[in-house]
């Protein structure tokens, strides 16, 4: 399946070159295949949710996700890498996966789905730089535009080609190219696959002691030919950029983060736009004891939009989005006024015990005559993780989303919601 999204020439070409008598040396070739690394991740993970819906109001899962993976050892620079996931329901299937759709529930995004997480060949015998070709996990900065969804169970992956540099002094260059998303409903639905043709760039300079700064160009061409009409509206480009940094204050670290991006439409999007995206964030980390983060994050609207909308917000569809504006994931899409998402933060160790906090506080960017409302809601999150001896992990996380306004003046979906998960995880 994932080979099939390549031009058959691109396949035989790169085959050929594997085969050749200087790479095929059996008793070298024995020792890469031989001399990799295998992985495993098990996890249990139960999730809650209760909202204040009309219908399909609640859910339940009890899912448990088994990843299993190989890397082999590089041989004359090349290497390979498979990794394959399942997901399973232990109970009822009292949820809405939309893997299959079950609309009496509410949506919990942990279908039961087997499939090849990552199947990939690299190339690292050029000095300083890997090229992968394949199905891979690719995670740029704090996963705000490109990520993995770490959360779900079944994880986004990339088909894609890419290529990270980091020959010149402090700088990481990556570059790629999105042929399709695997994304974390998983296959056998539609919106499980997001075909598009869509070049990346990220250049990451780490050579002042105070902060790490980083440009970067995602241009998204997503096809919307059928099946994939509901991606019209998703093809833009973004460009940006982003300071992330820390400075010595006594035995603490003041640590400070902004951000800038600007996005329009293009590649055939049915929308005309252009708006923009800003961040910042201040914080200290209290050696030993916490770390606190004030921060004020907004995705902009264009109330000037043309096209099959008059109104169009910034959109992040490959990021990993339930880290970001709360974890009850009222915004995986933002709304059509935008969002602003001032926010605080709380992290300590008690015991051993790792315990967080975080209250949102979300409204609008713009308003509109049918969009009235810039007050959206509030969001209090909480966590608790304890790790043993690195491999094993168990944790507790509950999110209490309160809305405001109406739905009539916000956005349908915009009602009270909590969630509650409770999981434990075993790698190596």
């Amino acid at each position: 399946m994932l080979l099939k999204k390549y031009p058959a020439s691109s396949i035989a070409a790169i085959a050929a070159l594997l085969i050749t008598p200087s790479v095929w040396a059996a008793d070298t070739l024995t020792d890469a295949l031989t001399g990799g690394k295998a992985s495993a991740n098990l996890q249990y993970r139960y999730e809650d949710v209760r909202n204040g819906a009309a219908a399909a109001n609640t859910a339940t899962a009890h899912t448990v996700r088994l990843r299993l993976g190989y890397e082999t050892a590089t041989f004359n620079g090349f290497g390979a890498m498979v990794e394959a996931e399942s997901t399973t329901d232990l109970g009822n299937k009292k949820y809405n996966s939309l893997n299959p759709v079950n609309a009496a529930y509410a949506q919990i995004l942990d279908p039961e789905v087997t499939e090849i997480n990552q199947a990939y060949l690299s190339y690292s015998g050029i000095a300083n730089t890997n090229v992968k070709w394949g199905r891979q996990r690719i995670k740029l900065d704090n996963d705000r535009f490109i990520g993995n969804v770490g959360w779900r169970q079944n994880e986004q992956t990339f088909d894609a080609f890419t290529l990270v540099n980091k020959s010149l002094p402090s700088t990481t260059i990556t570059a790629g190219y999105i042929t399709n998303v695997n994304r974390v409903i998983g296959d056998g639905v539609t919106g499980g696959n997001a075909p598009m043709s869509s070049p990346i760039f990220n250049v990451s300079y780490k050579g002042w002691s105070f902060a790490e700064i980083v440009g970067y160009a995602y241009l998204l061409d997503y096809t919307i030919t059928a099946p994939y009409a509901a991606n019209a509206t998703n093809s833009s480009d973004t460009y940006g950029l982003r300071l992330n940094g820390n400075t010595a204050m006594g035995g603490n670290k003041v640590l400070y983060t902004a951000e800038y991006a600007e996005q329009r439409s293009a590649h055939g999007n049915t929308v005309n736009y252009k708006t923009n995206y800003a961040l910042l964030e201040a914080g200290v980390d209290l050696t030993n004891i916490a770390v606190f983060k004030l921060g004020y994050e907004v995705l902009g609207s264009d109330t000037g939009a043309t096209g099959t909308a008059t109104i169009k917000s910034f959109s992040t569809p490959l990021a990993t989005l339930h880290a970001f504006n709360g974890w009850a994931d009222m915004f995986l899409a933002t709304p059509a006024q935008g969002l602003k998402d001032a926010y605080v933060s709380a992290n300590t160790k008690l015991a051993g015990i790792n315990l967080g906090a975080v209250y949102h506080d979300y409204r609008a960017d713009k308003t509109t005559t049918t969009l009235t409302s810039s007050s959206i809601g509030n969001e209090w999150n909480l966590v608790a993780t304890k790790v043993f001896d690195k491999n094993y992990t168990i944790g507790l996380k509950y999110a209490d989303y309160t809305a405001k306004g109406t739905t009539a003046t916000t956005f349908a979906t915009n009602v009270n919601t909590q969630k509650t998960w409770l999981w434990g995880e075993f790698k190596f």
